[in-house]
C-alpha cells in the first residue's frame, strides 16, 4: 500500500520560533524541531504567517531545508491585521481552506496548534473538527531537559469523538444528572413536560438571560425556578441568594420599595434605607411570581434593571448596581396583557427570550402515579415514618385520579394535599380503600363550587372568538344572547339542528320555516359563518 504524504498546516511562531545566529540551534523552535524527528518524516509544510514576519518566514524555511531536505516548505501571507481578532482570524483560515487543494487520498495531513496566538489556536481547532481541515491536530512539546538538537515530543489528536465513548457517556450523564435534578428525581413519562425540561437544562447551564415560565397555578413554576437555582449554583454559575416574591402581594407604594429599595426619608415611614429585594438577589437568581400583576410604573424600572443592572432606589438620586438573573412567572397570557395595554410590550419582549409554558396537571394524567410515589417518599423522610397503599386502595385512587371526575383545579397542589392527607390518616403505614373513598369524596366536595361556577359562567370566551378590542365593542345584552347561540351551535351537529333547537317554539307559526337561514342571517350580524365556530 502506498505511504500517503504528510502535510503539516500551521502558523509561524513570532517567538518560538525566531533566533538569531546560530545562537538559535540551541532553542527549542516548534516549527523547526517538528522536522527534525528522525522517524518521521514531513514531506510538506505550509507554514502560514500574517503581519511582518516574511524575514522570518525565510530563515525558519532555510532552517527546514538544512534539517530535513525532503521536506517542501510553502510560505502563505494570511491579511489578519490583529491575530488576536476572532473574526478576522476565522475569515482568513476559512479563505485559505476553501481555496486550498487538499486531496485526503494521497495527503494526510496534521494542523499544527502549538504556535499562533491562543485565538489562532481555537480557530484551526474548530476548522479542523469542522473538517474544513480534513486532518488531525497536532501538539508538540520541548524537551524535558534542555539539550541542544532534542526535537522534543509531539501529539496527534483524533477529533472523531466517537472514539471517547467514556468522554461522551461522562457528559450524557452529567446532563441526564441535571434533568433529573431539575424534576427532583420524579420519573416522569409525559413527553411535553420532558422535553421543556431538557431544553431548560441546557439553557440554564449555557445562560444568564431572562427565563419566563408561564402555567396555571400550582403548575410548579415556583418549585422549579428555586430547582433552577440549586443547580446553577451546584454548577457554580451564580454565587448570590435565590430571592423569591409574589409580585400579587404588591400594592401602592410598597411595591417599589419592596422591590427596588429606598433611601431613608424617601416618604413617610421611611425611617432607614432599604436595600430592596433586587439588590438582595445581587450575583444570583430573582424570580418575580406572578409578574402579570405588577404595576406599569415599576415594570419600566425593572426593564431598566435588567437591560443595564442599574436602577434608582426610591426617592435616590444616585443609582445602584445588581447584577441578578431574572425568572419570572405568570399565569397570565402576556401577550393578551401587552394588548389590554397592561403590561409593557417592551418588558415583555425583553423576558420573552426563554419561555416555557408549563402544563397543568389535568395535561399530564400519567405523571401522577410517579407524583404520588414522590410525595409519599417526601412525607416518610420527614416524618419518619415509610407509607404505603394497600394495592386495591392504589388502583381506586388512580382511577378517580385520571378519570373526568378529577378537576385537579390546583394542579400539584391539590395533589400534594390530596396525598399529604391520605398519609397522615394511614394506620400503621397503610392507606387503605376506606381512606381513599374519604379522600375522593372531599375532593368532589372541594372541587364543586368551582364546577358549578363554571357552570354559571359564560361557556363562550368572546374575547378569544373576536379579539379583546372588537368583544369589547358588544353590548352586554347581545354579548349574553350571542354567548348562548354560540354554545348551542358547538353543541349540535348541522347548522339545521343548531337552527330547530334555537327556533322551537317560533318556527312553529311558520307555513316553511327556515332554520337554518335564521340562524345563519343572525350569525352574519357578527361577521361569523358554521364553520368557523366548529373550528
Amino acid at each position: 500500500m502506498k505511504r500517503k504524504s504528510t502535510v503539516v498546516i500551521g502558523f509561524v511562531g513570532s517567538q518560538l520560533d525566531g533566533g538569531k545566529g546560530s545562537v538559535r540551534w540551541e532553542k527549542w523552535r516548534p516549527s523547526v524541531a517538528l522536522t527534525q524527528h528522525e522517524d518521521t518524516v514531513i514531506d510538506r509544510f505550509e507554514l502560514l504567517f500574517s503581519g511582518p514576519y516574511q524575514a522570518l518566514v525565510d530563515v525558519v524555511t532555510r532552517d527546514i531545508a538544512t534539517v530535513s531536505p525532503e521536506t517542501k516548505v510553502a510560505s502563505h501571507h494570511l491579511d489578519i491585521d490583529d491575530p488576536w481578532d476572532f473574526e478576522q482570524v476565522y475569515a482568513a483560515l476559512f479563505d485559505f481552506a476553501r481555496a486550498y487543494p487538499f486531496d485526503p487520498e494521497n495527503e494526510e495531513y496534521w494542523v499544527h496548534i502549538t504556535t499562533g496566538t491562543h485565538v489562532i489556536q481555537i480557530c484551526l481547532f474548530l476548522m479542523t473538527e469542522a473538517l474544513y481541515f480534513p486532518g488531525r491536530l497536532l501538539q508538540t512539546s520541548p524537551p524535558r531537559r534542555h539539550a541542544p538538537g532534542d526535537p522534543g515530543s509531539y501529539t496527534l489528536i483524533d477529533l472523531d469523538l466517537s472514539k471517547y465513548d467514556q468522554i461522551a457517556q461522562r457528559f450524557s450523564h452529567e446532563q441526564q444528572e441535571g434533568i433529573a435534578f431539575l424534576k427532583s428525581g420524579i420519573a416522569t413519562r409525559n413527553a411535553r413536560f420532558n422535553a421543556i425540561i431538557e431544553e431548560i437544562e441546557r439553557v440554564a447551564i449555557k445562560s444568564k438571560a431572562p427565563m419566563l415560565l408561564m402555567g396555571p397555578t400550582g403548575a410548579g413554576k415556583s418549585f422549579l425556578a428555586r430547582r433552577l437555582y440549586e443547580l446553577k449554583k451546584a454548577r457554580r454559575q451564580v454565587e448570590g441568594r435565590f430571592v423569591e416574591i409574589n409580585c400579587a402581594t404588591l400594592h401602592g407604594d410598597g411595591a417599589g420599595s419592596t422591590l427596588f429599595g429606598h433611601i431613608k426619608g424617601a416618604f413617610t415611614g421611611a425611617a432607614s434605607d432599604r436595600p430592596g429585594l433586587l439588590r438582595s438577589a445581587h450575583k444570583g437568581v430573582l424570580f418575580l411570581d406572578e409578574i402579570g400583576e405588577l404595576g406599569l410604573d415599576e415594570q419600566a424600572m425593572l426593564l431598566k434593571a435588567v437591560e443595564d443592572k442599574r436602577f434608582l432606589p426610591i426617592g435616590g438620586d444616585h443609582e445602584v448596581q445588581s447584577d441578578f438573573q431574572l425568572i419570572a412567572g405568570t399565569n397570565r397570557d402576556l401577550a393578551q396583557e401587552v394588548m389590554r395595554g397592561r403590561f409593557r410590550e417592551d418588558l415583555f419582549a425583553r423576558i420573552n427570550l426563554w419561555t416555557y409554558e408549563l402544563p397543568g396537571l389535568a395535561e399530564r394524567l400519567e405523571d401522577i402515579e410517579p407524583n404520588i410515589d414522590y410525595l409519599l417518599r417526601a412525607f416518610g423522610a420527614e416524618h419518619g415514618q415509610m407509607v404505603r397503599f394497600n394495592k386495591e386502595a392504589r388502583d381506586r385512587y388512580m382511577r378517580f385520579a385520571m378519570s373526568d371526575a378529577a378537576r385537579w383545579n390546583g394542579n400539584f397542589r391539590d395533589l400534594s394535599a390530596s396525598v399529604t392527607r391520605m398519609a397522615t390518616l394511614a394506620e400503621a403505614g397503610r392507606i387503605t380503600n376506606e381512606i381513599v373513598e374519604a379522600e375522593t369524596l372531599r375532593l368532589k366536595r372541594l372541587w364543586q363550587p368551582v364546577r358549578d361556577s363554571a357552570r354559571a359562567r359564560d361557556g363562550v370566551n368572546l374575547e378569544r372568538l373576536f379579539g379583546p378590542d372588537a368583544a369589547a365593542r358588544i353590548d352586554p345584552f347581545d354579548a349574553l344572547q350571542l354567548q348562548a347561540v354560540v354554545q348551542v351551535c358547538r353543541a349540535s351537529k348541522s347548522l339545521s339542528d343548531a337552527g330547530r333547537k334555537l327556533f322551537a317554539v317560533s318556527r312553529e307559526a311558520k307555513r316553511r320555516p327556515n332554520d337554518a337561514d335564521r340562524l345563519k342571517k343572525y350569525l352574519a350580524r357578527f361577521d361569523l359563518s358554521w364553520d368557523a365556530l366548529q373550528e
